[in-house]
């Protein structure tokens, strides 16, 4: 399980958002430790909690597949990449700066990092937009946040509780989950 966790912040740049994509394919797809749809419910829990996404993320499968003693192993794989990179970077910054390759390395990876941060949007899109309720609290919220500049922890907040009143209950009707 670190080893996994570990590929995964050793080769994602651009942050939690970025490792989404990277997750989904190590968890779901190659390890098979969860399901799709548990994935994308993980990631929407996640990613409402205080923490980085890839993070919280990390702790909540990690904990899932081993307990507590998972949790960390998963967070410290998860997290030990950035920090040795970041170590590393920060003993070697000003001479690294100013290198041609470097600055050209990072003019290829800027747009890698945009990719993989609108693959995690389109997968949050599967998990947010089932009916016409998710489409209609996702434009109220874009519009409460950009045009009344409402504060973002007041618009989850609001959100939350109109899908907790709009949101039909299918385990009363005979269907699956809540």
């Amino acid at each position: 399980m670190f080893w996994a966790f570990f590929k995964i912040g050793a080769f994602t740049l651009g942050g939690g958002f970025a490792m989404i994509p990277l997750m989904k394919t190590e968890m779901v797809d190659r390890q098979k430790w969860i399901k799709e749809e548990e994935f994308l419910d993980i990631i929407a829990v996640t990613q409402s909690a205080p923490g980085a996404v890839a993070v919280n993320s990390s702790i909540y499968i990690g904990y899932k597949l081993s307990g507590f003693l998972g949790s960390v192993i998963a967070t410290l794989g998860t997290v030990l990449p950035s920090f040795l990179i970041i170590l590393f970077v920060a003993l070697f910054y000003s001479d690294m700066k100013s290198n041609t390759y470097v600055k050209k390395a990072f003019y290829g990876i800027y747009p890698a990092i945009v990719v993989l941060i609108l693959a995690a949007a389109v997968n949050l899109w599967k998990a947010a937009f089932k009916d016409k309720t998710g489409i209609a609290i996702a434009v109220l919220s874009l519009a409460a946040l950009i045009v009344f500049d409402v504060h973002p922890i007041l618009v989850i907040l609001l959100s939350g509780l109109v899908g907790m009143f709009l949101k039909k209950d299918t385990a009363k009707q005979g269907g699956g989950r809540k």
